[in-house]
Parts: structure tokens; C-alpha cells; sequence
């Protein structure tokens, strides 16, 4: 399955997701939620996957931890807040180089307005 296509399933859940719980919750609430909505789904999902950094000659051991990674393919970073920064975009993208994957998806559960607060990131896709 291409990362197009495991996108279009994971908008489709997290939609549902929203649906069922609505804003305001923690982030761990729609992490849980988000797997179990993607796994009914047929997919494989990991969460809180951790990640080690090498830099030069060096390894820092889980040096930084993805929320969701989706049959090994896509990252989702799931977010909970006011409003999304800048930051968070570049959290994302630089999650997607160190990894070498090539899709991520951001999304903001915080808001009034689902629609406008999930962005796909890509590295060379």
C-alpha cells in the first residue's frame, strides 16, 4: 500500500475520531483512539514509536519518539493545542528527514474547525 493511500485512510479515521470525542481532550486520548480507529482499519500501527539520532559518529538512543508510525510508512504527530505553531509544522518535517520516511501528517484535535488543522508534510514524495 503507497503512503497516498494509507493517507487517505488515516484522514477518514481521523475524522471519526473527532467525531466521536470532539476537542478539548489530552492528546493521549486521541492517540489511543486514532490506533484503534486505524487497526479496525486493517492497518499496522505503533505508537509512541522511539527513534535514535545519529549524529556524526555518534548514537543518542531514543533521542526523540514519533506518536503514531503507520505500517512503517507514515508518521502521524498529533497535537492537542490552542494553536498550531510553526514549530509543530518543523517538528514534523524534521521527524520525516531523521527517519527517512517520506509522509507525515500533522493534526491539531484542539478546534473548532477539524478541516483546517491537518496538514501532510513530505519528505521527497
Amino acid at each position: 500500500m503507497s503512503e497516498n493511500e494509507i493517507s487517505f485512510i488515516i484522514r477518514k479515521a481521523i475524522y471519526e475520531v473527532y467525531e466521536e470525542l470532539g476537542p478539548g481532550l489530552l492528546e493521549s486520548s486521541y492517540e489511543f483512539a486514532l490506533k484503534h480507529e486505524l487497526e479496525s482499519a486493517g492497518l499496522r500501527v505503533r505508537s509512541q514509536v522511539e527513534l535514535s539520532l545519529k549524529y556524526k559518529d555518534f548514537i543518542l538512543q531514543n533521542a526523540y519518539r514519533l506518536d503514531l508510525l503507520v505500517e512503517d510508512k507514515v508518521i502521524i504527530e498529533l497535537k492537542s493545542v490552542d494553536i498550531l505553531n510553526k514549530v509543530h509544522h518543523k517538528q514534523l518535517i524534521t521527524y520525516l528527514k531523521l527517519s527517512d520516511l517520506k509522509l507525515g501528517i500533522l493534526v491539531n484535535f484542539n478546534t473548532d474547525f477539524l478541516k483546517d488543522n491537518i496538514f501532510r508534510k513530505v519528505n521527497g514524495l
